[in-house]
């Protein structure tokens, strides 16, 4: 009989040194949704807003996007995504997964594109829906999760 938990929600993180785009997603229905935008300092969140969202959704699990190069070779910001995620998992006690995020926030900038956003994404970023693009890619490859 295995001992670890279903997982049922979890949060996906599109980390950036300047914002972090959070979503939430569902086991059962493979579907994510954006939830917020979080303000980072030199890729620094603001650890108590992070705590909040963890405790209001009281996920299974984190999904962190992994921003890999084009040709699958690890860059820097994919080094300190993967420090981050150890930092969420030391933070709060869960277990947390990388996913490779390459062109989830080209995808995202398509998407706000053809419901008639034309740029002013700093006005209106698309990383908390990079973030339900990457965390329900995550979800698809796992489906049995």
């Amino acid at each position: 009989m295995s001992t670890t938990k279903p997982l049922r929600l979890l949060l996906g993180f599109d980390y950036g040194t300047k914002q972090i785009g959070v979503a939430v997603g569902q086991v059962i229905t493979g579907q994510a949704r954006e939830l917020c935008v979080l303000k980072a300092q030199n890729g620094v969140p603001d650890w108590q807003k992070v705590e909040r969202l963890i405790k209001e959704w009281q996920p299974d699990a984190i999904v962190v996007g992994l921003p890999l190069n084009m040709d699958g070779s690890k860059s820097e910001m994919s080094d300190r995504a993967e420090k981050f995620a150890r930092r969420l998992n030391g933070r709060f006690n869960l277990p947390v997964h990388t996913h490779d995020e390459r062109l989830t926030t080209f995808e995202a900038k398509g998407e706000r594109l053809a419901q008639g956003q034309r740029g002013g994404y700093r006005e209106n970023p698309v990383d908390a829906l990079a973030a339900a693009l990457l965390l329900e890619g995550w979800l698809a490859e796992h489906p049995s999760t």
